[in-house]
């Protein structure tokens, strides 16, 4: 059975390199990495213990205007160096005239959107020499004019691109809370062959007024709603990895890890359900 992994974070580093748990991999944000420094010597370490994936969150693959080219060559560098079992990336935008925005930002699902993230994902694709995974969003807002079901969008950019999929259960699950688009339609939309990474995660539940919205903020344990998808897509998308994310309110390393033993004893569940 594959074990599930963890990201990264730098409250762990010291403990999880005198530990060495067992885990799947960890995952490693791209850009608090680019450049060398001390934190790729410390990466360094970690990478004689476990599988890295680099996780990229500034290549803004959704912009019009093509991938800055300074940012995409020490994204590779980064690559080259760590030897990565995983690279992915975001549906989604967050630069514009060479300003960057803190935020991951959403398109619409249009044939021109869909053009423009097939273009640049190519790019990124021919300059590391390998095909990258790319990430679902949780949004917040809907685009009047999406035209392409969020499943049937991801599906095509995976098949005009020849890049994979690294499926976010948990935006699927906030997206239909927030939007009513039914995850697991989503899900059946999607070729199993693409889909090489899971991304489990907690969410933040707010109060407006008299509606819900749903935050992915990472910064909880995984909700009983969201491990119940989760079961059903290791079911579908039997070769994925799965990772459990946890990016804001870093919580003990011990809690972490009992988050990945979850992932693996529903995986273990769900393989052992439907054997034979």
């Amino acid at each position: 059975m594959m074990l599930a992994g963890i990201g990264w974070r730098a409250p762990h580093h010291a403990e999880l390199l005198e530990r060495r748990p067992a885990l799947g991999f960890l995952e490693v944000h791209a850009e608090n990495h680019m450049g060398g420094g001390r934190r790729a010597a410390v990466l360094e370490q970690a990478r004689r213990d476990y599988p890295i994936s680099i996780h990229g969150v500034g290549l803004s693959l959704g912009s019009v205007e093509p991938v800055d080219g300074v940012h995409l060559d020490w994204f590779a560098q980064l690559v080259d160096a760590t030897d990565p079992v995983l690279v992915s990336e975001h549906v989604a935008w967050c630069r514009q005239d060479g300003v960057y925005l803190n935020d991951l930002l959403p398109l619409p699902y249009t044939e021109e959107a869909l053009a423009v993230l097939v273009r640049n994902i190519d790019r990124v694709q021919g300059r590391l020499k390998r095909p990258i995974l790319m990430e679902n969003p949780s949004t917040y807002l809907e685009f009047t004019h999406s035209t392409i079901p969020e499943g049937a969008f991801l599906a095509e950019m995976a098949r005009r691109s020849g890049c994979g999929l690294l499926l976010d259960v948990n935006n699927l699950y906030v997206n239909q809370r927030n939007h009513g688009r039914p995850a697991r339609a989503a899900m059946a939309a999607l070729d199993p062959a693409t889909v090489g990474e899971i991304h489990v995660a907690g969410h933040h539940v707010a109060a407006l007024g008299d509606a819900t919205l749903l935050i992915d903020d990472h910064g909880s344990t995984v909700s009983d709603a969201v491990w119940d998808l989760y079961r059903d897509a290791v079911v579908r998308f039997t070769q994925a990895k799965t990772l459990v994310e946890w990016d804001s309110r870093i919580p003990a390393l011990e809690v972490l890890l009992n988050e990945a033993a979850k992932a693996d004893g529903h995986r273990a569940a769900m393989e052992l359900r439907h054997a034979g």
